[in-house]
């Protein structure tokens, strides 16, 4: 028995290095979505083939890139939407959904070009702008959240 004291406290010892450095090596991710909305005060929405739900377009943003230019790029992709100037930041949010270092920023968009219709994908399965007093069935909570704080004056909160 006492051959085999060892490997299994060396074991433990690897396998707690290995969590301790997994646990400090891993950075903070970090994702952006978009309030976007037009002039009539509808929210462009989209839901994805992939999770249940209606979110704000967004996603995360790369290494070595900007989160305004993650932002842009989520909207290209996602909705079809070219930023025309620098949308105002809300706010920054954990999102302990995704992980336990995981935050979302949140722009609004106010001024921007409709490049073309989105048309469903492999990603997104839905797209479009809402009039706000009738958001699809199956709006997130927090889609939902976000915009009363932005648009009612709601208390923001520090979480997703």
């Amino acid at each position: 028995m006492s051959d085999s004291q060892p490997p299994r406290r060396a074991s433990r010892l690897i396998s707690w290095s290995l969590h301790t450095y997994w646990r400090f090596s891993r950075g903070m991710t970090l994702g952006v979505r978009g309030v976007v909305l037009d002039d009539r005060n509808q929210i462009f929405l989209i839901r994805h083939t992939y999770v249940p739900g209606w979110h704000l377009p967004g996603g995360g943003v790369e290494t070595g890139e900007t989160a305004l230019d993650a932002l842009a790029r989520e909207l290209r992709e996602e909705a079809c939407i070219a930023v025309d100037e620098t949308p105002r930041l809300f706010g920054v949010f954990f999102n302990n959904r995704i992980s336990r270092r995981d935050h979302v920023l949140v722009y609004v968009v106010r001024r921007f070009t409709v490049l073309e219709v989105k048309r469903p994908d492999r990603e997104i399965a839905e797209a479009g702008f809402f009039p706000l007093d009738r958001l699809p069935e199956g709006t997130t909570v927090a889609t939902r959240n976000r915009l009363a704080e932005i648009l009612e004056g709601q208390p923001a909160s520090a979480n997703w």
